[in-house]
């Protein structure tokens, strides 16, 4: 399943369009590399993701054959770990 899909469907991104553009701005990364929409996600595989305000490290756990009513989206990945971005703007 494309990244861009998973994380719609795992309930990481609001939308498709929302993750394929946080993707376009590489604030989604695995291995320290910046990944791409298309980027075939697979069980095992560690995301870092840079929200607004916080980035969650997730280990994807299973990755669903397509998406539908049925998905449990808190079974597809576990949370590592989650930090809140200090921003101190004056």
């Amino acid at each position: 399943m494309r990244l861009d899909k998973f994380l719609k469907v795992a309930r990481l991104a609001k939308r498709r369009t929302a993750a394929k553009e946080a993707l376009d701005a590489g604030r989604i990364e695995s291995g320290g590399h910046a990944l791409k929409a298309s980027h075939q996600v697979k069980p095992g595989e560690e995301l870092l993701i840079h929200y607004a305000t916080r980035s969650v490290l997730v280990r994807v756990l299973s990755v669903p054959e397509r998406a539908g009513p049925r998905v449990v989206a808190e079974a597809l990945y576990h949370v590592l770990s989650e930090h809140a971005e200090n921003s101190s703007r004056r």
